[in-house]
């Protein structure tokens, strides 16, 4: 089974995300995953750049062989297509960079794979991604790789990242992407946050307005949902007919009513607004507004309004 570093990042997002790319499904419109790669690919050539510019010329290595890096000249080479063989997988990454970092006492040269992440915050996702590269390397070149970097942001931050302690979660995902993909079928249905960011957002959205899929309550979480069909419930609609009014105890008017999954699958089965509770709008002294804009990423904010 081929494994490559697009299939193990699409999976970490979403196991169907990863399927369907892994059978070439056609991506549906969705302009922000297009952004996102656009910016990926313009970050990537600025940081490529500004480290070859930083380095000697004589340094500097295009897609080399990495065969035997410990008598190689350069120090700094880019765009690298490499696979190794894990069990019975084929792992393929694509690596940004590699740098070699001579080692003393005559032991061997520090190898580091190196990814260019555009935005300013990093995620478990863009680690456990760099040490995809590392392990895939690592078999590549029968060696051991015991940290990388990952570049992000607009300030050039660097973070180091150690691989050992995430080679062990690299290795189980890889697993279950192999199972994932041994399979004809697509694996069951379920939306979740990155729904918004996927080119197939569109194709996974109609499916489960077709199959009346409980993700489609996107403030319910995979343990609620896992109960309810344990419970023999699978649909909005069925969890609809769940939701039974009762009376209130005195000692409990006072405090807010809890939020019911099942009201909000009523409310879509009949199409109208469904309010819990005795709502009271009350206001006291003088109403006070915040107007806050700004790009989260960057921890930056540019307007605060009063």
């Amino acid at each position: 089974m081929k494994i490559t570093s697009d299939l193990f990042h699409a999976y970490l997002k979403c196991s169907t995300k990863c399927w369907l790319r892994a059978t070439n499904e056609p991506a549906t419109e969705n302009d922000y995953p297009k952004w996102v790669k656009a910016q990926n690919q313009s970050y990537r050539a600025a940081e490529v750049a500004r480290l070859a510019a930083a380095s000697p010329t004589n340094e500097i290595a295009h897609s080399p062989d990495l065969k035997d890096v410990n008598t190689a000249l350069w120090r700094l080479a880019t765009n690298l297509m490499t696979d190794a063989q894990l069990d019975s997988n084929v792992l393929e990454s694509d690596l940004h960079a590699v740098q070699l970092v001579p080692a003393k006492d005559r032991s061997p040269v520090h190898v580091i794979p190196i990814r260019f992440i555009f935005t300013s915050k990093l995620d478990k996702d863009d680690k456990l991604l760099l040490a995809f590269d590392a392990l895939t390397l690592s078999h590549s070149l029968g060696r051991e790789i015991s940290f990388g970097k990952i570049i992000h942001g607009d300030n050039h931050a660097t973070s180091k990242v150690k691989i050992a302690t995430l080679v062990g979660e690299v290795r189980k995902r890889i697993d279950k992407i192999a199972v994932l993909l041994t399979s004809s079928a697509p694996p069951e249905l379920i939306l979740n946050r990155h729904c918004a960011k996927c080119e197939f957002q569109t194709r996974c959205h109609k499916e489960a307005i077709q199959q009346d899929d409980l993700s489609l309550l996107s403030g319910m979480t995979a343990k609620e949902r896992k109960k309810l069909n344990s419970r023999g419930t699978f649909t909005v609609k069925q969890l609809s007919f769940a939701f039974l009014p009762r009376r209130r105890l005195k000692k409990m008017r006072d405090k807010q009513e809890r939020y019911h999954h099942s009201l909000k699958a009523l409310a879509i089965r009949e199409k109208k607004l469904h309010i819990a509770g005795r709502p009271e709008l009350r206001i006291e002294g003088t109403p006070v507004f915040f107007d806050v804009e700004g790009i989260r990423d960057r921890d930056f904010y540019y307007l605060i309004g009063l």
